[in-house]
């Protein structure tokens, strides 16, 4: 029998190492989800520690399926913009509980993970245009800006205004400033892990400035931390029902484009199926462990570029984001200022999308400038979705375009227009 080369130990070891590195290096670039994550759900009704456990659980759960199941060096963690859909729209804006919350995160995932199974996906596919998919996620980013902007003091509620410029002589926005301009240089720069290391040069310096908060250091964790129960007593109400299908249609949406793009990086295209029902069964589990769902992290690319083709890459980064869990006392003195940054750098990248929108016709172009602006001047994802859904069938209409419209975007937009019209005879 001749000798196979390429099974040498040698060269079995450079892979193994190869594939840990990939892995060490996808983890550092997300794991700053810990933080940013756990704050975010700690607007929603939860502590801060809870939500950082619970980002930790979900990451872990769905980075180690996607590595054991569909074979793939790919990281699952809470999407970006989804938990702020989450936080400010499904609990704060609808007036739900938390536990509430997660019974919407509960049913649209199942949905989603109908669409994994079926030919469900492919028919809203195709019925949902392409220049709302992409306003959508111009939206939420102009959403993160705001949010960003208000968590670092540089944006604070008028006295005669929505909206005025934050007090320059604060050490916060002085602090905010400061991490803001260190976050787009690092950024700019391509260094690796530079959200991790955003997260800690700005811990640093509010540290120097005296504006840290050193009691917000935990150690206890109880089992109501690891463990979530969705709650059902809203089910009744209609505002629960309209909150599911815009979670839904994002996640279904996002996950395509995201595994789309990065499936054709790795030369893996023919593992879609199993990666996107990974990245569904993920997306249910979060309901249990109390966050909002997750999907496969854009920073990706970073494990793909250092060569990571195998589930060693995955296992390895859901290991250690496993382990993080030992550093969350430490995770939890993170300010807002060393946080917001990162919120407004991944707004900004979420709005290019705004290039995908066909601007030089005004049938796609009204109804997504209508989702774009009204997102984040209603703070509310779902209300903003509404205007850009029940403004395109009424435009296309108008310039006898109604041949584009497919009954199931028609079926949308009346419940997005049933939704307005209850509100308005207070039901």
């Amino acid at each position: 029998m001749p000798y196979n080369s390429n099974s040498s130990p040698g060269k079995v070891m450079t892979k193994w190492r190869t594939e840990i590195i990939a892995g060490l290096i996808g983890y550092l670039t997300t794991v700053y989800i810990v933080a940013v994550n756990g704050s975010i759900l700690s607007e929603a009704g939860i502590s801060l520690e809870s939500g950082m456990v619970a980002t930790i659980l979900a990451s872990f759960a769905g980075t180690i399926l996607m590595g054991l199941y569909a074979k793939l060096p790919l990281i699952l963690i809470p999407g970006m913009g989804i938990n702020a859909l989450f936080a400010y729209s499904i609990v704060e804006g609808t007036g739900l509980a938390f536990q509430e919350g997660l019974a919407v995160v509960l049913i649209a995932s199942l949905l989603f993970l109908i669409t994994a199974f079926s030919k469900l996906g492919i028919i809203l596919k195709q019925a949902i245009p392409e220049s709302l998919k992409h306003a959508i996620t111009v939206g939420l980013g102009f959403f993160l800006i705001l949010i960003g902007l208000q968590k670092s003091g540089l944006v604070v509620s008028g006295e005669h205004t929505i909206v005025a410029i934050g007090d320059f002589t604060s050490p916060t926005v002085i602090v905010s400033l400061l991490t803001l301009f260190f976050a787009i240089f690092m950024f700019m720069k391509g260094i690796p892990a530079n959200f991790l290391i955003t997260m800690i040069g700005g811990t640093l310096l509010a540290y120097f400035y005296g504006i840290l908060d050193m009691e917000k250091s935990t150690t206890a964790i109880s089992i109501n931390d690891v463990v979530f129960i969705p709650s059902f007593s809203a089910i009744d109400e209609i505002s629960f029902w309209l909150a599911i299908f815009p979670l839904a249609m994002i996640l279904i949406f996002e996950n395509m484009g995201l595994l789309h793009g990065q499936l054709h990086m790795l030369k893996r295209d023919n593992s879609y199926g199993r990666a996107y029902q990974v990245t569904a069964f993920s997306s249910l589990t979060c309901a249990f462990f109390g966050t909002s769902p997750t999907v496969s992290a854009a920073e990706n690319a970073a494990v793909i570029a250092s060569e990571g083709k195998s589930r060693t890459a995955a296992l390895t980064a859901g290991l250690l984001f496993l382990a993080t869990i030992f550093i969350i006392p430490w995770i939890s003195m993170i300010p807002n200022t060393a946080i917001s940054p990162i919120l407004i750098i991944v707004g900004v990248l979420m709005a290019q999308n705004i290039r995908h929108v066909p601007l030089d016709d005004m049938s796609e172009a009204l109804p997504a400038f209508l989702v774009v602006a009204t997102i984040p001047f209603t703070y509310s994802i779902a209300d903003g979705m509404a205007f850009g859904f029940i403004a395109y069938p009424i435009v296309k209409m108008a310039m006898g375009k109604q041949k584009e419209l497919s009954l199931p975007l028609i079926i949308i937009s009346v419940l997005f227009l049933l939704d307005f019209m209850l509100r308005i005879f207070g039901i």
